[in-house]
């Protein structure tokens, strides 16, 4: 806890238990935003977990976790065994939702079959009495204790439903038990409803049973990657091997991994030679070859040889902590349309209740016959069958599995609104360098650097630049016996290029651009051939003139051209956009088939041109790699970063690419249409099933035909309609 209260401001998912239902977490989220310092707070149903932005200056977890226990639900506070602490929770809650649905089942079954087939017999409603008192008040005990505890605090929910309904039904067969010469005087038959109220919690918990077991079918994907990470690992320790708890393994540890074995904790690889199954974090079957100086990451598998490597990264700074971290947070994010549907399901149960009361008033005025046996039996119906479980998990289920889906499939989806907003796409605008281009040009040609002191000053430039094309001339000036030299001052100037001071001489690095700005460009045959040619062209110069220069060319992607035809072909406006010259621009986007294109662009340019196009109404998606791409992708409406580029590119895009497959983009997009196609099935058949049901319930169809709903079939669509909803969402998984 000690680091969450460095910071005012924090930002914190916190596993929460208790929760039965949509209003549920409703009323946790409610409690929650009550309080002092509380910033913001969205409470996830469906995965269990509230996501939380407070200021730790004017409250804390500790005092949060007490205002949700005094509602009947509480926190799992963040500790070094959280995980741990969630799933003993998940795993003891299903053992004992599996106890409580087979032993009502027990009970609760017969005193069913006592009802409809000897309903007559006068010993029925005693042996009934005992049968189904332990169903309702031993198994489901907990729906009057919420319900009690909701009722205190001014709120209901499902529980309140079903402890309402199922109390009503009980306490008045008790009375009918007791004392059935009250309705004989009355000229009523005794009807006892012990039957609906015992199969009514029967069916319900084992709804909820079913319902726990699709759940956490949906969580599936973050268990395969926490299944990634190995246990123990083996550390060199006084020049000899010893296995220890991963947890154990300290940066700057040197770590052997064996052949067959999952690699713990990302480094550099110091020794030996192997080839590393990287599918999990890149999408490529091929294994990947791995040497002294190549990256190893966590939760991969060495195929082959020994290699022993130096741990940069261990616990949550690994690729595959940050990959679990974020899929979790994306999990426990809320989409637009959900907002409203916690509206409605705000109101729900509230409203449910008044149909419930209208719905026996009614049948009391309206039928002579029977009339209280009728109200409570359509009043009872009501009740249960308007579950808000349906509503509640319709949206979080499809998210949910569709964020664990992509991540399955190397598309790393951080919040719900991207994957919610990336099929409405109409515009996807892509830098060139590093997305559609591999971002490592290679040398083509050059001049002026037949001079050793040229060479020297080019490479002593370069060398405190932090352009990526520095990455590319400096070994090309090295096997020129280029050496570096200290400069007195060094500049770089956003978008143009760098400005050096050596030995009280000003130079320049930089464009064609930059240098016609300078004032110090010439007209020459040469490099109006490098610009024919499409090659990214560098200058050195002084206060004077040109002295040197690089043409440089980048290869494009393999998938380049394909994703770029998959994107057009689904209607979608492809934009490129680069710093690099016309010339160069126009070559790459004729390659791709690309017609809109901007050249010469600064990063700040970037997000305007993003702005216009949102301007104009549409919604807009841009795909980057650099940080110089990090503007824009805040901008936009979805933002996609490769993961071979910048951290901070990463950390602005709300969807990480972490195969840099260029054709994963589409894959989104379809993901996305098929997400949103769950979600509205979802919703429809949450809706239409009250809609239905709710009328049916209160005895619309009993002039029609005479039918009345029994509770206890009101019990068992309501089970059904919750399971469905999640059975539909896991669809998502083929």
């Amino acid at each position: 806890m000690e680091n969450l209260e460095e910071h005012t401001t924090i930002h914190i998912q916190v596993p929460v238990t208790g929760m039965t239902c949509a209003a549920c977490a409703l009323s946790v989220e409610k409690v929650l935003k009550k309080q002092e310092g509380v910033e913001n707070c969205a409470v996830n149903f469906a995965n269990e977990t509230v996501q939380l932005t407070i200021d730790s200056d004017k409250t804390s977890i500790e005092k949060l976790q007490s205002k949700v226990q005094s509602v009947g639900y509480d926190l799992i506070l963040p500790s070094d065994d959280t995980r741990t602490q969630v799933e003993a929770y998940k795993t003891q809650k299903h053992d004992s939702l599996k106890r409580s649905a087979i032993g009502s089942a027990i009970l609760g079954i017969p005193v069913s079959i006592l009802g409809m087939f000897f309903m007559n017999e006068p010993w029925v409603p005693w042996v009934s009495w005992i049968l189904s008192t332990p169903v309702v008040f031993y198994f489901g005990k907990n729906f009057f204790f919420n319900a009690w505890k909701q009722a205190l605090h001014g709120s209901a929910n499902m529980d309140t439903l079903v402890a309402v309904s199922t109390g009503v039904a009980y306490f008045f067969s008790v009375f009918t038990t007791l004392f059935p010469e009250f309705w004989h005087h009355r000229g009523l038959h005794a009807h006892i409803y012990f039957e609906a109220s015992a199969i009514v919690i029967v069916f319900v918990l084992i709804g909820k049973l079913l319902e726990e077991n699709a759940k956490s079918n949906t969580s599936s994907a973050i268990k395969k990657l926490i299944g990634f990470q190995p246990k123990t690992v083996w550390l060199i320790v006084n020049g000899e091997e010893q296995q220890v708890p991963i947890d154990e393994v300290r940066v700057g540890d040197r770590v052997v991994v064996k052949p067959g074995e999952r690699i713990a904790v990302d480094g550099k690889v110091l020794f030996g030679h192997s080839f590393v199954d990287e599918s999990m974090i890149s999408g490529e079957p091929i294994p990947v070859e791995k040497s002294k100086g190549t990256k190893v990451f966590s939760g991969t598998i060495n195929q082959q040889g020994i290699l022993k490597f130096l741990a940069e990264k261990v616990g949550s700074e690994t690729l595959l902590s940050q990959i679990i971290k974020r899929v979790q947070e994306a999990q426990g994010s809320k989409a637009p349309i959900q907002k409203l549907v916690d509206k409605i399901a705000s109101v729900f149960v509230p409203v449910v209740l008044g149909i419930a009361i209208v719905t026996f008033i009614s049948w009391m005025v309206f039928d002579g016959t029977n009339a209280f046996s009728y109200a409570l039996i359509t009043s009872v119906s009501v009740l249960v069958i308007a579950c808000p479980c349906a509503l509640g998990l319709a949206t979080p289920t499809a998210i949910m599995v569709g964020i664990g889906k992509a991540a399955e499939e190397g598309m790393l989806i951080k919040d719900a609104e991207s994957l919610e907003l990336a099929h409405r796409l109409d515009t996807i605008v892509l830098d060139k360098t590093g997305t559609l281009t591999e971002g490592k040009p290679s040398i083509k040609d050059s001049f002026g650097l037949e001079d050793s002191h040229i060479i020297d000053l080019f490479v002593s430039v370069e060398q405190a630049s932090s352009h990526p094309l520095a990455q590319a001339i400096i070994p090309f000036l090295k096997e020129k016996n280029g050496k570096t030299q200290t400069l007195s001052h060094f500049e770089n100037v956003v978008g143009k290029g760098v400005k050096a001071v050596l030995e009280e001489s000003t130079y320049f690095l930089g464009s064609v651009k930059w240098m016609r700005e300078l004032g110090i460009y010439q007209e020459n045959q040469l490099y109006h051939h490098w610009q024919n040619l499409g090659y990214t062209t560098v200058f050195l110069a002084n206060e004077k003139e040109i002295l040197a220069g690089i043409a440089l060319e980048d290869t494009i992607k393999p998938d380049a051209k394909k994703a770029i035809s998959a994107l057009q072909e689904s209607g979608i406006e492809i934009v490129m956009l680069t710093g690099d010259n016309h010339k160069t621009a126009q070559k790459v986007a004729l390659e791709l088939g690309i017609t809109q294109f901007k050249a010469e662009v600064l990063p700040s340019d970037k997000s305007k041109i993003v702005r216009e196009f949102q301007q104009k109404g549409n919604v807009v998606g841009m795909v980057g790699d650099g940080i110089n791409d990090s503007e824009a992708l805040a901008q936009a409406d979805v933002s996609i970063a490769m993961s071979k580029g910048s951290d901070v590119a990463m950390d602005v895009a709300k969807i990480t690419l972490i195969s840099d497959q260029l054709t994963k983009i589409s894959e989104v997009i379809n993901l996305s249409k098929r997400t949103q196609s769950i979600i509205q099935q979802n919703l429809f058949w949450a809706f239409i099933y009250n809609i239905i049901g709710i009328p049916i319930a209160a005895g619309v169809l009993f002039p029609i035909n005479g039918f009345l709903m029994n509770p206890m079939l009101a019990g068992a669509a309501m089970a059904f309609s919750s399971v469905s909803v999640v059975t539909n969402s896991l669809r998502l998984k083929k």
